[in-house]
């Protein structure tokens, strides 16, 4: 990957992680038993509602940090098709799904291209090849 692909996965990543990291955040903050009784209105588990919550939370700030990133973004873009379904669809595009579809769309690049810039689960790799003796040299 270019530095300017590499740039453009990195600030991907972390606007969002950030955007992730607000909205779990604002569901404690709200009071997650609010967020249980919605989800149950609207037919899903309440329970599913902690779910989110913590991938967005917790995912947000691996993403920031660099941690776990294709796995986190996969886990974040089910839960936009799942909003995009459940809840954004039936109010169309602009009012509804747009935001929802752009988070898909961003989540499915770090998925297919990584972000390794400024990630500390890169770093963690380097640090684990450079301890192991047995590792081809680059």
């Amino acid at each position: 990957m270019s530095n300017k692909n590499e740039i453009g996965a990195f600030l991907l990543r972390v606007v969002l992680g950030v955007v992730f990291l607000a909205h779990g955040a604002a569901k404690f903050q709200g009071g997650i038993e609010n967020i249980v009784g919605w989800f149950d209105s609207i037919g899903l588990p309440g329970a599913l509602a902690y779910v989110v919550a913590i991938i967005e939370l917790a995912g947000g700030i691996a993403l920031i940090l660099g941690i776990g990133t294709r796995i986190v973004s996969v886990l974040i873009g089910l839960i936009m098709v799942g909003a995009i379904f459940t809840v954004n669809l039936a109010a169309g595009f602009l009012e509804g799904y747009a935001f929802d579809l752009v988070l898909l769309t961003m989540a499915a690049f770090i998925v297919l291209n990584d972000s390794k810039l400024y990630s500390l689960g890169q770093l963690v790799i380097k640090s684990r090849k450079n301890q192991d003796p047995f590792a081809k040299a680059a």
